[in-house]
């Protein structure tokens, strides 16, 4: 894409829509343009056929709002539920996997970056695939990369076998979470677009309460263990099998069922797969309607050669290309809103997964009372095996909990979002979630520690939903998935980090992570005034 037509996509001086259609306008250099024809046929077939052209917002507004768009926000959510899932098991497996692993917190840390790991290095391998070869194939590939290898997991003896599947696994995963919401944001009208969204990062509490109550229900079973071979196979590794079945199940269904995204269809030419998917939109939508429409043609964006020229690249060259994204994301005038990303991505998962994945480790260290800093344990070791058997349930109980106390967060953005704008929601939950976190190192008693993890839990899911709504929205058809891979990558780096800092200071000094997340969110909070609002604007 040009620079030129970024200007005008993005710029303050053009207000107009990338894929309005323009007919007088017969340049082949001429901006973005899309047209789609809906024929409106009256009742009696001999009558005169009426059309009306359509741009391709207007097209899916006439396309309506209703059982296709319930269909799809259950199995996008569900995908971006197993996502949830296959990152918080290592969470919850860790109090009785470090003493069949052998592990000391070091290890542990190691552990829980290991996946993030993974997710920074196929965010935007599979973002760019999926810009450049279509939505629907990287999201059943990476589903099924997460599922497959994170059910292997379950079989590694050693624990560095097991931190590299786990490695693997994240990989998948790195892959479907931006690509999820690239797919979905693409066949929503602009008038409810926050709100779905808003409604798609919902089923992440869904995955994490999943993923709680399988670790209460069949952690502490002493009917799950038995012997496969040479391996003790403990209800641990049970858990993590159950967890890998949400991903696959996801990729058998989008591999069977899903259309691919019409916006991506229609800008690299494919206008009858394009014209299909509308159809069956409509059709879905207007079940039991006397208004009969059909779809009888369209004109593709003149730049859809481009495109077709690079699927035909040599290997070597496709990866070669594969940074320019990178390089457009921080082109003007892109490159205030890339920077700003890049700091609320770094941000918030640093303080997020650095905190929630440690959330059981600290809760069981409030067992006897008092501070989760206060009741610092010395380094875990093989010598105290003794310590995780029998399991414990409490600590699966308060990790249910936390999960669930994303509820009323989720509730407020999807009533909210479309009408105060994610910008505002960011900022504050950032701010707020900033403060919660310094209280949770602050308080005195186990009872106290839980209701400000829930706190924190319920705060900080507003900002991963406005954040959701918000990057989708600031990048053309041709850059979202690749800008969004390569943000949850930076993401991806803050939670590794997150993750690495916990591990070594968890031990010696509990307070200087937790304090350090706390001003890491306050800052994302205060960097997100700096973002444009994009309440209702239409997609690029």
């Amino acid at each position: 894409m040009s620079r030129r037509i970024f200007e005008e996509a993005l710029g303050d001086s053009a207000r107009e829509p990338l894929l309005t259609t323009r007919l007088d306008d017969s340049s082949p250099d001429s901006d973005t343009e899309v047209e789609v024809i809906f024929e409106q046929n009256n009742t009696n077939a001999f009558e005169k056929r009426e059309q009306m052209k359509l741009s391709y917002e207007e097209a899916v507004e006439e396309a309506g709002f209703g059982l296709f768009h319930g269909l799809l926000l259950v199995v996008c959510g569900w995908a971006n539920a197993s996502d949830a899932v296959e990152i918080l098991c290592v969470s919850f497996l860790l109090p009785t996997a470090r003493c069949d692993l052998q592990l000391r917190s070091v290890d542990m840390g190691l552990l829980t970056a290991s996946i993030f790991l993974g997710m920074m290095v196929g965010g935007y391998f599979w973002g760019y695939l999926a810009d450049q070869r279509g939505r629907k194939t990287v999201l059943v590939i990476s589903l099924t990369v997460n599922g497959v290898f994170g059910a292997l997991a379950s079989l590694a003896p050693i624990f560095w076998l097991f931190l590299l599947l786990r490695f693997i696994s994240g990989v998948g995963v790195g892959g479907s979470i931006p690509v999820i919401f690239s797919y979905f944001s693409e066949f929503q009208p602009r008038t409810r677009r926050g709100a779905m969204i808003s409604a798609l990062a919902t089923f992440w509490m869904a995955g994490n309460i999943l993923a709680a109550g399988l670790a209460w229900l069949v952690i502490p079973s002493t009917t799950a263990r038995f012997v496969l071979g040479s391996l003790d196979f403990q209800s641990w590794r049970l858990f993590v099998v159950l967890c890998s079945i949400p991903s696959l199940s996801s990729a058998f269904v989008f591999a069977l069922a899903m259309p691919e995204s019409p916006k991506f269809l229609m800008e690299t030419g494919r206008e009858a797969e394009a014209l299909e998917v509308f159809r069956k939109m409509f059709m879905l939508n207007q079940r039991g309607s006397a208004k009969p429409f059909s779809i009888s043609g369209l004109v593709t964006m003149s730049g859809c050669e481009r495109n077709t020229e690079k699927a035909s690249h040599h290997f070597a060259q496709f990866f070669k290309k594969g940074l320019d994204p990178i390089r457009l994301i921080f082109t003007k005038p892109l490159t205030a809103r890339s920077v700003v990303l890049l700091i609320i991505f770094f941000c918030i998962s640093f303080g997020y997964y650095g905190l929630w994945m440690w959330f059981p480790e600290l809760f069981k260290r409030t067992e006897s009372g008092g501070s989760p800093c206060a009741n610092v344990s010395h380094p875990s070791s093989s010598s105290e095996s003794e310590n995780c058997y029998p399991v414990k349930t409490t600590v699966y109980m308060e990790g249910f909990v936390t999960a669930a106390s994303n509820l009323p967060g989720n509730i407020f953005t999807i009533l909210l979002m479309d009408f105060v704008g994610g910008k505002i929601l960011l900022s504050c939950s950032l701010l707020l979630s900033g403060i919660s976190v310094f209280f949770i190192w602050a308080v005195k008693s186990k009872a106290q520690s839980l209701v400000m993890s829930c706190v924190f839990s319920a705060v900080s899911v507003i900002s991963w939903n406005a954040l959701d709504v918000i990057s989708t929205e600031l990048y053309p058809t041709q850059l979202r998935s690749s800008a969004l891979g390569f943000f949850t990558g930076v993401g991806r780096i803050g939670a590794i980090s997150g993750n690495i800092v916990f591990g070594q200071l968890v031990d010696s000094n509990c307070a200087v992570p937790v304090l350090l997340v706390s001003a890491l969110l306050f800052s994302g909070g205060l960097a997100a005034l700096r973002l444009p609002q994009t309440k209702q604007t239409e997609l690029i």
